[in-house]
């Protein structure tokens, strides 16, 4: 009869990459016998100790500060269904493993110093602000905590990150590339209204964009021939003013430039401009669907559930220095029929067969 090896290799465990653990009946270590049982004891330790760190990262309630759009107003309510849908796609559940702290100034920006400080206060892991102007509140109020910006243009030309690469700085996450925007309203515009000479543009002056806004637009209609007439509003009570403005300057055309204010009031500022007669070119999708002429632009719903995706890097550990600034890749151009047979205009058909929604 054959004699058994005591020393032949005999199974032990798993790992946790799924390799079978191995090792002889009988092991020497540093010149000591051990035996089979005290091995297998060793092993389950080793096992275990990245189980025990999983559960306990697992078991951690993180907490998110959300300087974003108040939850009360319908029209943003899409708004922070999508961060809260991305988020739970990612494994996160508000109430469950983490725990989100909403704020909003309610259109009151100078509010939004002592939002910003209160989540700083919190403690909160992660801080995502919407907007230029929650963005830069958010940044003043603290240098260490992890800061993902949503739908904010040319963070680069308003000093928000370093680069788009390597924001090198706390303060990451979506743009929406602003600057080429207006070039290319202002294109699309001089395409439907190919006899329109003088074009107006709507400004927020409040906004930290505000410069940068203005100067593309002058430049962009600079370079297609169109003189422009800038007109300001800084609130809702400014508007009027503001079309009475554009009226007396003779202006044919209206591109309303991105801000908060102006897609909360994208309702009047269509009516406004339906009832001077003024076709008109918007930066968000929203304002042609509230009635305003045509839009291109980026969906804006669309950078709240990928902000998300940047909430849970951090988390995992990445540094918002490293991650690059995300740029929009779709456009869509929303023509609304409805507003042009109300005044008086035909679409060239080249133009209705490039959109991508047409409001009848």
């Amino acid at each position: 009869m054959a004699r058994r090896d005591s020393n032949r290799i005999c199974a032990v465990g798993i790992a946790t990459d799924g390799r079978l653990l191995t090792a002889p009946r009988r092991a020497i270590v540093s010149g000591h016998m051990i035996s089979r049982r005290l091995f297998l004891a060793g092993s389950v330790t080793l096992l275990a100790a990245p189980l025990a760190a999983e559960a306990q990262h697992a078991g951690k309630v993180w907490r998110i500060g959300c300087l974003c759009p108040p939850r009360s107003v319908p029209d943003n309510r899409s708004f922070i269904q999508a961060f809260e849908q991305g988020l739970r796609e990612l494994g996160y559940v508000d109430g469950q493993n983490i725990i989100i702290e909403y704020r909003s100034e309610n259109g009151k920006d100078e509010q939004l110093p002592r939002l910003a400080a209160e989540l700083v206060r919190l403690r909160v892991d992660v801080l995502v602000a919407s907007l230029p102007q929650r963005t830069a509140a958010a940044k003043k109020a603290t240098t260490t905590i992890p800061i993902v910006m949503v739908n904010v243009g040319d963070p680069v030309e308003i000093g928000l990150v370093a680069s788009l690469a390597r924001p090198g700085g706390n303060v990451t996450g979506l743009s929406r590339l602003s600057g080429e925007l207006i070039g290319k309203n202002l294109a699309l515009l001089k395409e439907a209204l190919p006899r329109a000479v003088r074009v107006g543009a709507l400004l927020n002056p409040t906004t930290p964009l505000s410069p940068v806004l203005a100067r593309n637009a002058k430049r962009a209609a600079e370079s297609l021939g169109l003189p422009l007439t800038l007109v300001e509003a800084k609130g809702p009570d400014d508007l009027e003013g503001a079309f009475l403005a554009l009226a007396t300057d003779r202006v044919e055309a209206l591109l309303v430039l991105p801000d908060g204010m102006f897609w909360s009031q994208r309702e009047r500022i269509a009516n406004l401009a339906l009832q001077r007669r003024l076709p008109s070119m918007f930066g968000n999708i929203e304002h042609a669907t509230a009635g305003g002429l045509m839009a291109y632009a980026p969906s804006s719903v669309e950078p709240y559930r990928r902000a998300a995706y940047f909430v849970d890097r951090i988390l995992k550990g990445a540094k918002p220095a490293d991650l690059p600034v995300e740029q929009p890749s779709k456009f869509e151009l929303v023509i609304n029929l409805k507003t042009a047979k109300a005044l008086g205009l035909t679409i060239p058909p080249s133009l209705l067969l490039r959109a991508d929604q047409v409001i009848e």
